[in-house]
């Protein structure tokens, strides 16, 4: 009779085991079950990561030689006053300097790919941007970014007309209009205004100089597709020039490919890029 009741006894005792053992079975399973969704996330951080060059060999990252080299330290610029009784802002295509430093400036703000962001802050370019209001539309946000890494922002109006010719309440409104907005969006009121197209007047100076604008800027060089065009003076770049990034063109290259191009052009003709705001 004990030989008869021992297996039941033995039955009895492995049932806990039994169940012990399967509930370990189903949460190594659950375990499992969740282990590749994070594994999979931690690859996808490193990717994010591992795409991020080293500081050292940002300028490889995108597709140039060498390093910038760095500009002169802004403490060191003087700054254009904004007019006072009743003076006009001085126009200024090209900034008279001995350094070796030329500024890149991007009109409108149609253009808003956030890898371009990356691009400024991991090259440290100290690039400006004059925006339109109408033309930025819900896009601030990107810019805001674009200034968080170090770009500049200032006063390209708020519709882009050609402002040679309009009176002077509607020209105005354009400069002033665009000075709040920026005010209310970023917390500044930029020094700097850029006419569109270039296009101004004497009536046009005194609603900047109104609006408190320390310097109207136009260019020398203007970047269209893969070419340098110049308003004036010698063909080829020189200390102190202002440089128009044309907007992209349907068939154009991206903003930051047209970028790279211009790196190269300004550092083969041993030049760097410096910060409009400190030299104005």
């Amino acid at each position: 009779m004990r030989r008869r009741g021992r297996p039941a006894a033995a039955a009895r005792y492995r049932t806990p085991t039994a169940v012990v053992a399967a509930c370990a079975l189903l949460l190594a399973g659950c375990a499992q079950s969740v282990d590749p969704i994070e594994r999979l996330g931690k690859k996808a951080a490193q990717g994010v990561r591992s795409h991020r060059p080293d500081p050292g060999d940002a300028y490889r990252h995108w597709g140039l030689s060498a390093p910038l080299a760095p500009a002169p330290t802004p403490a060191a610029r003087p700054r254009t006053a904004g007019p006072a009784g009743g003076s006009l802002p001085p126009v200024v295509d090209h900034v008279a300097t001995s350094d070796k430093v030329v500024f890149l400036t991007y009109d409108d703000g149609a253009e808003r790919d956030p890898r371009f962001v990356d691009m400024v802050r991991e090259l440290r370019l100290p690039v400006s941007f004059f925006l339109t209001d109408s033309v930025v539309g819900p896009g601030y946000g990107h810019f805001a970014r674009l200034r968080s890494v170090g770009a500049g922002i200032e006063n390209h109006t708020l519709d882009h007309p050609a402002m040679r010719g309009l009176p002077y309440a509607g020209q105005r409104a354009e400069i002033c209009g665009q000075q709040n907005k920026l005010k209310s969006r970023f917390g500044i009121r930029p020094r700097l205004f850029r006419p569109p197209y270039g296009s101004y007047d004497t009536t046009t100076l005194r609603a900047a100089a109104d609006c408190g604008v320390a310097a109207v800027v136009l260019w020398r060089a203007a970047m269209n597709g893969d070419t340098l065009d110049y308003t004036r003076g010698e063909r080829r770049l020189r200390p102190g020039d202002i440089i128009q990034v044309g907007p992209d063109e349907s068939t154009g290259p991206a903003l930051r490919e047209r970028t790279t191009r211009l790196l190269r052009r300004i550092q083969s003709e041993g030049l760097t890029v410096g910060r409009l705001g400190d030299y104005l």
